[in-house]
C-alpha cells in the first residue's frame, strides 16, 4: 500500500478527517485517483476538469519530486506540498573589491579566521547588495544577521507601518517604533547594530510598476514577502535579470526556504507553476504563526545569502527545505527545472527591451478575477449605514475571537457554498474577512450562485481597524 501525506490547507478545504491516506495503484496519479474516489471535494481540489493534478500542488517521494505519470514501488510514501504566498552574475573582480579597514577586521575577525572565508569572502560581503523584500516576520532576523555580517549595501523594501502585533515575531522593531514605517523602524535598529554599512529604504508596496527598477540595483533578493501575487511576479523578475532569489515561506508552525535562479538553477515556478486558489492559500495573518518560526527560516535565508556572496559551500539551489515546527523535524525535495517554465526555461520568451520585459512580467502573474469598484464599500461608508446591512464574515471562528463587527454572522469561506440559502432575498449583505481577499472570493461565488445585493468590506477587519476603530485589536 502507497502511503499519500496530504497538506493540512487541503485537508481542512476538502473537510476531511485525517492527512494520511493509503491506497494501491501502478501510478502515482492512479493512487491519487483511487483515493478521491470516495471524496468529491478532494477530487476538486487536487484535479483539474480534464484529470490532470493542479499544478500549485508539488509531488514528492524519499525527498525527490515525482511525476503523476511515475511509477512507484508498493511501500512508497507520497508527500503533496502546498506553496506556503541564475547566479551572482560573473563574480566580483579584484579590483573592484574595497579592501578591509583595520575597525572592519576587528568586528569580522570572527569571520576572517573561517576556513574558505577569510579577508576575500568579508569583503565580498563588503560589496554586496542585498533587497530584502518585506520588512517583517522574515525580513527581521535576515535583516538583522546580514547587518551584522557585514553586506555593505542593504535594502529594504516595505509599505507598512509598525503595529503592537507585529511584535510577536517581527524582532528588527520594538514598543518605540510602533506607527513609524517599518522600513525606517528597521533601518534605525541595523545602523544602530552595524554604523559602517548603508541602509537604503524603498517604503513603497512592490508592484509591476517599480519591481524591475528596485530588483536591477541589487545583487541578490531574499524573499519576505506573504502573499503570492508578490512572490511570483519577485520570481519573474528575478528570473529575467538572472538575479538569485533566497525564498522563505511560513505558515502557522511549517516553514519552506529555498534558493531559486542560482548559476541556471531553477526558479519558483519551476516548483509551484501557479498559485493556490484563496481557501488554499492563507497568509500569516490569517492562519496565525508560531513567533519563534520566522526567526529560524529567516536566519536560515540568511545563511543562504551569505554563501550565495561569498560562493561557499552547498547552496540550497534545486532543493526545497521544509520545517515542521511541531515535530521539530527538516525535509528535504529536490527539484530540477521545468522544460516548459515560462520563466527559465530554454524556451522561454526572448526579451530584447525593458518596456516589453516589464509588460511580460505583467502578463506572467496568475490574474485574479476582480470585482468592479462599485461591489467594494469603505469602513467609513459602511459605518454610517451598517443598520442597513447583513454582515458575513467568512473568516475563521479563531479569528473572530481577536476582532469582529457587530451583529455578524460568521461563515468561513470553505463552508459559504453549504449556506447559500441564508444569503438569498433582497437585503443587502457585505462580505467581511482580514484584508479583503478572502470576502472578494467568497463574493464572486455568491454572485455566481445568483445572490443579489452582495458587496466587500474594502480593506477588511485590518482598514476598518485604521479608519473606524483604532483601539480595537488587530492580527
Amino acid at each position: 500500500m502507497i502511503e499519500v501525506i496530504l497538506p493540512d490547507a487541503l485537508v481542512k478545504a476538502a473537510k476531511l478527517n485525517n492527512k494520511a491516506f493509503y491506497a494501491e495503484g501502478n501510478t502515482l496519479n492512479d493512487v491519487v485517483k483511487s483515493i478521491c474516489s470516495e471524496n468529491c471535494a478532494l477530487q476538486t481540489h487536487l484535479f483539474h476538469q480534464n484529470g490532470q493534478i493542479k499544478e500549485h500542488f508539488l509531488l514528492t517521494s524519499d525527498g525527490a519530486q515525482v511525476t503523476p505519470e511515475q511509477t512507484l514501488p508498493a511501500d512508497a510514501k507520497v508527500n503533496i506540498l502546498l506553496a506556503s504566498a541564475g547566479g551572482m552574475g560573473s563574480p566580483l573582480n579584484q579590483a573592484d573589491i574595497e579592501e578591509l579597514s583595520n575597525e572592519e577586521v576587528k568586528r569580522y575577525v570572527r569571520h576572517i579566521t573561517l576556513p574558505g572565508v577569510g579577508r576575500d569572502g568579508q569583503a565580498k560581503l563588503k560589496n554586496a547588495r542585498v533587497l530584502i523584500i518585506g520588512a517583517g516576520g522574515l525580513g527581521s532576523p535576515v535583516s538583522l544577521y546580514l547587518a551584522a555580517a557585514g553586506v555593505g549595501t542593504i535594502g529594504l523594501v516595505d509599505f507598512d507601518l509598525v503595529e503592537l502585533s507585529n511584535l510577536q515575531r517581527q524582532i528588527v522593531h520594538g514598543s518605540k517604533t510602533i506607527g513609524m514605517s517599518k522600513v525606517e523602524s528597521a533601518k534605525s535598529r541595523l545602523m544602530d547594530l552595524n554604523p559602517d554599512i548603508t541602509v537604503n529604504t524603498h517604503q513603497v508596496r512592490l508592484g509591476e510598476d517599480n519591481a524591475l527598477e528596485l530588483i536591477s540595483e541589487y545583487d541578490l533578493v531574499v524573499d519576505g514577502t506573504d502573499n503570492f501575487n508578490s512572490r511570483y511576479l519577485v520570481n519573474d523578475v528575478c528570473s529575467m535579470l538572472q538575479k538569485p532569489l533566497v525564498f522563505g515561506a511560513i505558515y502557522r508552525f511549517d516553514g519552506q526556504v529555498s534558493v531559486l535562479n542560482y548559476k541556471n538553477g531553477p526558479c519558483y515556478r519551476c516548483l509551484f507553476p501557479t498559485s493556490p486558489p484563496p481557501e488554499l492559500a492563507p497568509n500569516c495573518s490569517s492562519g496565525g504563526v508560531i513567533g519563534v518560526l520566522p526567526g529560524i527560516i529567516g536566519v536560515i535565508q540568511a545563511t543562504e545569502a551569505i554563501k550565495v556572496i561569498i560562493e561557499l559551500g552547498d547552496v540550497l539551489s534545486g532543493r526545497l527545505l521544509v520545517m515542521d515546527a511541531l515535530s521539530m523535524r527538516f525535509n528535504e525535495v529536490s527539484y530540477a527545472k521545468r522544460d516548459d517554465c515560462p520563466d527559465c526555461s530554454s524556451n522561454r520568451k526572448t526579451i530584447r527591451h525593458t518596456e516589453e520585459a516589464a509588460q511580460c512580467i505583467v502578463e506572467s502573474i496568475a490574474s485574479e478575477s476582480s470585482l468592479p469598484k462599485d461591489f467594494y464599500i469603505s469602513p467609513k461608508e459602511l459605518e454610517t449605514k451598517i443598520d442597513q446591512y447583513l454582515l458575513v464574515d467568512v473568516r475563521d471562528p479563531n479569528e473572530l475571537e481577536v476582532c469582529a463587527l457587530p451583529g455578524v454572522v460568521n461563515i468561513p469561506l470553505n463552508d459559504i457554498s453549504l449556506k447559500l440559502a441564508q444569503m438569498h432575498g433582497s437585503q443587502n449583505k457585505c462580505i467581511v474577512c482580514y484584508s479583503g481577499v478572502r470576502a472578494k472570493s467568497a463574493a464572486e461565488e455568491l454572485i455566481n450562485a445568483g445572490v443579489e445585493n452582495v458587496c466587500v468590506l474594502a480593506g477588511g477587519m485590518k482598514r476598518w481597524v485604521r479608519e473606524v476603530e483604532p483601539s480595537m485589536p488587530i492580527y
